[in-house]
């Protein structure tokens, strides 16, 4: 009787082995990093971790994110990018041209999903959008693209408007594309456009003081970098308090005070990141997965700022707004 019991314990075991191995494969922690020029946002976290959970990816149960932020500093990316490739991290996530140009520049084997870029091809982030190639996919989120449709939008809010800063980082890799967008759409506008660069917190406080000495009173419209991104509060506090209307690319500096935004939900696109990411841990290839465009754009207005400046925003953009905060 012994031996039997013992048998069949022995086969339950060899049945069970199998199982085990199986579960333990399946619990594996998965590791990927998440690279940033700028601060952090909350809502940016979130959005990513929604897409990976959307596909099964659950920090705390099988994926661990390794976050970090250069704050601003775009000289520190390529050491921070570096960093993560130390921790073997298997996919690395960018926010931003500068930091998806750094972790290019840092490893050209690990997986890169970079998001926020403004013109991945100009820009030099990849060869092509159809076929990336490389270790390189990701979002365009339109940035530069839609400079002219932000001057649109700046010229219907203020009719009287006759011309308009493009105030950017100096160095910015996008600087020369959007100044030359804004040069192309202005003349039709009739509205001058103007390059404003700024290197730290000191020139944004001269430049905002001399713009409000100027009797035009220009609007101002921001390059992305970021620099720009980092110090969006203090930009938007900046125009505000010189009683000049400032227009975007991205939702998140509107809640952070500027007038209006015009461009594809930055909560959306880290979302759909998450499924890239999710696809890659799969075993796709980013060489073999096309650069996603926006699929919406959005126009979000603070009507708060609004109030601050004085102005009255008229009701054909109150009406095509797709978020207005108050």
């Amino acid at each position: 009787m012994r031996l039997i019991g013992l048998a069949v314990i022995l086969a339950v075991s060899l049945n069970l082995a199998p199982l085990a191995a199986e579960s333990q494969q399946s619990e594996k922690i998965r590791r990927i990093g998440f690279l940033s020029g700028t601060i952090r946002f909350p809502e940016t976290d979130d959005a990513l971790m929604q897409g990976l959970r959307e596909h099964g990816y659950i920090v705390g149960q099988n994926l661990l994110i390794e976050w970090r932020f250069a704050h601003g500093r775009s000289d520190q990316l390529l050491s921070v990018a570096e960093e993560l490739i130390r921790l073997r991290v298997e996919v690395i996530v960018t926010l931003s041209t500068d930091a998806a140009l750094a972790a290019k520049k840092a490893t050209a084997s690990i997986p890169i999903v970079f998001t926020q870029v403004s013109d991945p091809v100009a820009s030099g982030v990849v060869s092509s959008l159809a076929r990336p190639g490389g270790n390189l996919t990701g979002f365009s989120i339109l940035a530069v693209e839609l400079t002219g449709k932000r001057l649109e939008l700046l010229k219907e809010a203020f009719p009287s408007l006759k011309s308009v800063i493009i105030l950017t980082y100096a160095g910015s890799p996008v600087n020369a594309l959007a100044l030359n967008e804004a040069r192309i759409a202005a003349p039709r506008l009739g509205l001058e456009a103007r390059l404003i660069e700024v290197r730290d917190a000191n020139d944004l406080e001269s430049a905002f003081a001399a713009l409000a000495r100027d009797p035009a009173t220009p609007g101002v419209v921001l390059v992305p970098s970021v620099f720009l991104v980092s110090h969006g509060s203090q930009i938007a506090e900046l125009a505000t308090r010189r009683r000049l209307p400032l227009l975007v690319w991205t939702d998140a500096l509107v809640k952070s005070g500027a007038l209006m935004s015009y461009g594809p939900s930055s909560s959306d696109v880290l979302r759909r990141a998450g499924g890239l990411v999710a696809k890659i841990l799969n075993g796709a290839k980013p060489a073999n997965l096309p650069v996603e465009q926006p699929t919406k754009l959005e126009l979000v207005i603070n009507l708060k700022t609004a109030k601050a400046l004085g102005l009255t925003i008229p009701q054909s953009l109150l009406l095509r707004a797709d978020q207005l905060i108050e």
